[in-house]
Order: C-alpha cells, then sequence, then structure tokens
C-alpha cells in the first residue's frame, strides 16, 4: 500500500494570505462573496479564511454583507479618486432638491446615479431619526437592492438585463434572489415610478425612491428617502419624493433645453 501524499506546507507569511483573499474579491468587491468562495480563490482553508477576514473585518478593510464579506470603507478610500466631472455636475445640479427633500420629510434622503450594475451615491443628508446604513457619499452598492437602484434599472434595459443574468447574493432574509421576482418589480417600477428597498440590504433598513427624468424619458438620476423599520413607513412618503422629483426632472429639461440652444446658436456663429 504506497504511503499517502504529504499535504504541501503552505510557507505564506500572514500579510500574504491576507492579501490573497483581498485580491480573491475581484469584481465582486461590492457584492459581496461567502468565506467559501474566498477561500477557494485564496488556496485557503476555510477556517483559516474566516480568521484573516475577522482580523480585516476589525480594521475596516472588509465588512460583512449579509452571509458574505465585501471590501470595506478602508480599501475602497484608498481608491478614491476625483469624481467624474458628469457626476460633479448632476451632484451640483439636484442637491438643492435634495435639500428640498429633506426639508419636507427630516428623514435621510440619497442622491444616486446608475453605474454598470451599482449605484453611486453621489449626496446624502441625514435626518433626524438615526439609522445605519450601507450608502456613503462616493460609495458604491448592488443596484439590486437598493430603492435607487431598483428604480434606475427599471428604466435600463441593459444593465438590467446584465443583472439579472447574473448571480444575486442575499444581503438580508428579505434581499430578491430570484430574477423573475425581480423582473416583475422592476415592471412595476415602470409603471409607478416608485421603487422600494424593504430590508433588502440592510435589516432595519427601509428605502423609497423615485426619478428625476431626463430628456428622452430616461432617468438621469434617483432620490430616496430612508429610515428604521418600524419608525419610517415608506408609502407615506411617496407623495412628496414625486412631487420633488418631478421639480427636479423639469429643471434638468430646462438645463437641457439651454444647452441645446446654445450649441445650435454656436453652429450658426
Amino acid at each position: 500500500m504506497s504511503p499517502s501524499p504529504v499535504p504541501q506546507r503552505d510557507d505564506r507569511t500572514a500579510v500574504d494570505k491576507a492579501m490573497s483573499l483581498l485580491n480573491a474579491f475581484g469584481q465582486d468587491s461590492v457584492g459581496g462573496v461567502g468565506v467559501s468562495e474566498l477561500a477557494r480563490r485564496a488556496d485557503l482553508s476555510k477556517s483559516t479564511a474566516f480568521r484573516l477576514l475577522g482580523m480585516l473585518q476589525r480594521n475596516g478593510a472588509v465588512e460583512r454583507a449579509g452571509n458574505a464579506y465585501r471590501l470595506g470603507k478602508m480599501i475602497l478610500n484608498l481608491g478614491d479618486t476625483q469624481e467624474s466631472a458628469a457626476h460633479g455636475r448632476m451632484r451640483d445640479a439636484l442637491t438643492p432638491y435634495l435639500a428640498d427633500l429633506y426639508e419636507l420629510t427630516k428623514q435621510t434622503v440619497h442622491l444616486a446615479v446608475l453605474q454598470g450594475s451599482n449605484v453611486v451615491y453621489l449626496n446624502k443628508l441625514y435626518g433626524h431619526l438615526q439609522v445605519r446604513s450601507p450608502s456613503r457619499i462616493g460609495g458604491q452598492a448592488p443596484a439590486y437592492c437598493t430603492a435607487v437602484g431598483k428604480v434606475l434599472l427599471a428604466f435600463d434595459s441593459t444593465n438590467a438585463d446584465e443583472v439579472l443574468r447574473g448571480e444575486l447574493p442575499a444581503w438580508t432574509p428579505h434581499t430578491l434572489t430570484d430574477p423573475e421576482a425581480l423582473r416583475s418589480e422592476l415592471a412595476t417600477i415602470r409603471k409607478d415610478h416608485v421603487g422600494y428597498d424593504r430590508e433588502e440590504i440592510l435589516m432595519g433598513l427601509n428605502c423609497i425612491a423615485a426619478p428625476v427624468m431626463g430628456p428622452g424619458g430616461k432617468p438621469v438620476a434617483a432620490l430616496s428617502i430612508s429610515g428604521p423599520t418600524g419608525k419610517f413607513i415608506p408609502d407615506s412618503q411617496s407623495e412628496v419624493l414625486r412631487k420633488v422629483c418631478y421639480a427636479a426632472s423639469r429643471a434638468v429639461a430646462a438645463v437641457s433645453a439651454r444647452q441645446r440652444q446654445q450649441l445650435r446658436h454656436a453652429q450658426t456663429v
């Protein structure tokens, strides 16, 4: 009987192994990856990966996303670059309406745009009700489990199809992970022009969002109102949200009209 092969010793240092884990996130740095998959990608045992992830979490390099992990603020901040000119213009143009929404609701409000399968938060104003939230200015979140993201995906068939073809990790027990269920919800949002996050990205957090429409009937951004479950009822804010988004949409249309007029004038000079 031949002897069993001796397992090869892993001579990597703890730092090497931690770096392997961070690199293992790849394209899933925002959506999150489970411990077993991260261990497989980094060629580590599950127990070693779990222990290292705990150390990385304590230092802000990773954070829990339901039963999975994603890169934390410390790592993401290292890669922060100056915002794009387009995002800067959108933030400057729509922040007054975000402020209006805050004044009318006194709740935490967000301004976000779609970037691929994620949303980017351009601005955030904190409300009187304290609520734990994964959003931060300049940060990203998966579109499929946020109210702003679903509102924007509903009118963007290209990005919506990509999301529906991919994995939909469960951030909480309430996250929609069935592509057909999400597709049905996006269809409802297109009809109602309002979308919800009912504890789908974080337990204890509810949110309602509506689009800011641009030329051609496509949204250029979304505004949302969020608050703690049990104290905040999203449906109670739908009317004021629609009014503010309508005013913001008219302002976007007026700016686009002026730009077209200026372009025509420049072409005739």
